[in-house]
């Protein structure tokens, strides 16, 4: 499921060659091609570096990291923005384009040709890093399950149609609950959305372990080297109690969550709530037998963190054949030299982006080169 000996990745190097912006955040017109190894880009605070890592992820993902709606992205006082990218992923060019428009809705394509919404994760994948991941583990659910959700989703096309289509399920249940005292006729379609939360949710379940099992795999092995072979990661799928084994086939997991689902039903209709499902799952990071969460001390928690975004990295090596292009924006600065010096020596063979105040010794480490930002110019 999550390998391709097909596809040798040695052969195949995924890479953003050039990236024009126009009208996007505090780029006004901006065009620049990137190292193909690894791209420093330095500058102070707001002048426009997460800006430029923000444009590559909308371009790979269809939708922005940080940005609630596409009219965020927008330029002050502007109309419209649009987006473009030369890519090179599984041995082709490829440009992507998104056009933003206030009142309008977007418009991708990929070599010229419409895409649907989020069509241009198709094409490359990234892997964001940012200071807010290094609290991972020690952040709510929901947190976790981000996480887990924009990974698969660039994985799976099949997670991602689920995904969209089990939380419209779930909002639309969760308002029928809600609206269901001022009018009891909403109930009758209260079936229908179960229904639906069941059948797509199994499919996210099924997913979700699978992925989990491998991020285990590779993370626990980065957590062990960093750690210098003195702490043992482990990371256990939480999900609905009624799923007696979450690796089993999607026909199995189906059933559990029906039995689930209407042993609920009585207990949701009186609370006006939506009481489980996946939508609550969960990772639990240990660390030597010990909840991660709640007792690991801050050092802990950053070497899981980082051995999980790195693991991840590694999924989609072994999935694509491809190195996915990895995006560091200000984590070094975050991390002591020790933890530094453990990314650096584990990020080579894909495009790297690395943001930071100070080039440093950065372009020495790992070759490549360097772009100053100023007020939303690259220099």
């Amino acid at each position: 499921m999550w390998q391709n000996s097909a596809v040798s990745a040695a052969a195949c190097v995924m890479r953003i060659d050039r990236l024009e912006l126009e009208g996007f955040r505090n780029y006004v017109l901006q065009s620049v091609r990137f190292d193909p190894r690894c791209s420093v880009i330095c500058g102070e605070n707001a002048q426009g570096k997460t800006n430029l890592l923000e444009a590559l992820v909308y371009l790979s993902r269809g939708r922005s990291p940080r940005a609630r709606n596409d009219r965020e992205m927008i330029g002050f006082a502007r109309e419209q923005a649009r987006l473009t990218a030369d890519v090179f992923a599984r041995d082709r060019d490829f440009r992507i384009q998104a056009d933003l428009a206030r009142g309008r809705r977007r418009r991708l394509t990929v070599n010229q040709a419409p895409v649907k919404t989020g069509g241009a994760m198709n094409v490359y994948t990234t892997v964001l890093f940012q200071p807010e991941d290094l609290y991972l583990i020690r952040e709510g659910a929901a947190v976790r399950r981000r996480f887990l959700d924009t990974a698969l989703c660039q994985l799976r096309p099949r997670y991602a149609s689920a995904l969209a289509s089990y939380s419209r399920a779930h909002e639309q249940k969760t308002r029928i609950l809600r609206d269901s005292e001022d009018h009891p006729s909403l109930l009758d379609a209260l079936p229908e959305f179960s229904a639906q939360m069941v059948r797509f949710g199994a499919v996210l379940i099924h997913y979700r372990c699978r992925f989990i099992q491998r991020l285990e795999e590779y993370a626990a092995v980065h957590h062990r080297e960093c750690s210098g072979g003195r702490e043992e990661l482990r990371i256990a799928y939480q999900t609905v109690s009624a799923i007696q084994d979450p690796s089993a086939d999607v026909g199995k997991l189906t059933d559990w969550l029906e039995q689930h689902m209407t042993a609920h039903e009585q207990a949701e209709r009186a609370s006006r709530l939506c009481l489980s499902g996946p939508h609550k799952d969960d990772m639990l990071v240990t660390i030597d037998g010990v909840e991660a969460k709640t007792y690991s001390s801050q050092g802990q928690t950053r070497t899981a963190a980082l051995a999980l975004k790195l693991a991840e990295r590694e999924i989609y090596r072994n999935a694509a054949g491809e190195y996915p292009v990895l995006l560091l924006d200000d984590v070094l600065s975050e991390l002591d030299p020790k933890r530094q010096e453990f990314v650096l020596n584990r990020i080579a063979g894909g495009q790297v982006f690395i943001t930071c105040c100070e080039e440093d010794r950065l372009p020495s480490l790992l070759g490549g080169k360097v772009f100053h930002v100023k007020q939303g110019e690259i220099l």
